[in-house]
């Protein structure tokens, strides 16, 4: 049985999961819960990963997956046998058609091509295949579709190279937001979005890579990610 607390911070992350489709630092885990520390948050971390209900993968900053939840949130969970759900388009024109229903409250999504988290690389803009996905992962009527990453530029931010995300098509983006960003109207990248001052600053989650700041009429916004899958 789990403590009020680790029920708390369960249903944060998945929450954080769910909306941004990449898990909270400690930092948002502590202030969420009102803890003094961040030594509070590794004990009830440490605390559901002895119990099962989360995973953290080694050597990777902000890697935590969500394996099961208990049954009062069971009803929300985003975790799939076989995958770990955390949880623009790189055509210029070009829309992937509605997602279909699927059995088993899943969605089929088309996955449209590759999407740099390095440096930009132009997206493939045709379907190559399709992946199925939790329904709680698609909000509203807005037309959703997946990439797939190359490169490790959103390392720290849980997206490591070959993984699937989920994109959610729009046009606009707040500060922080991870989107699917076209510059100069050919090459798409995922990146961290911020707006200052008439320019737009697309941010890695690898100090290796560079932020690269840009005219605001250089950047389109293709869409936001909203979930990720991840292959075993």
């Amino acid at each position: 049985m789990l403590t009020r607390k680790q029920i708390d911070l369960l249903k944060f992350i998945h929450e954080r999961l769910q909306r941004d489709g990449v898990p909270p630092s400690f930092d948002e885990m502590k202030d969420a819960l009102d803890l003094r520390s961040k030594s509070g948050i590794h004990r009830l971390i440490t605390a559901l990963e002895e119990r099962g209900f989360i995973r953290r993968l080694a050597h990777r900053a902000r890697a935590i997956e969500i394996l099961r939840l208990p049954e009062t949130l069971a009803g929300k969970s985003g975790a799939r046998d076989g995958k770990v759900i955390h949880g623009s388009f790189g055509a210029k024109d070009t829309a992937p058609g509605p997602a279909m229903p699927e059995s088993g409250g899943a969605l089929d999504l088309p996955v449209m091509g590759r999407i740099a988290a390095g440096t930009p690389i132009e997206a493939i803009s045709t379907a190559s295949h399709h992946v199925a996905v939790p329904e709680a992962m698609i909000s509203g009527r807005e037309e959703h579709y997946a990439l797939e990453v190359k490169g490790d530029s959103m390392i720290e931010a849980g997206i490591n190279d070959g993984d699937i995300v989920v994109i959610r098509r729009q046009e606009t983006a707040d500060n922080g937001d991870i989107v699917v960003a076209l510059v100069e109207d050919h090459e798409a990248t995922l990146k961290r979005f911020r707006r200052k001052d008439g320019m737009i600053a697309l941010e890695a989650a690898n100090p290796a890579y560079e932020t690269r700041t840009l005219r605001d009429d250089q950047v389109r916004v293709q869409g936001r990610l909203v979930g990720l899958i991840r292959s075993y």
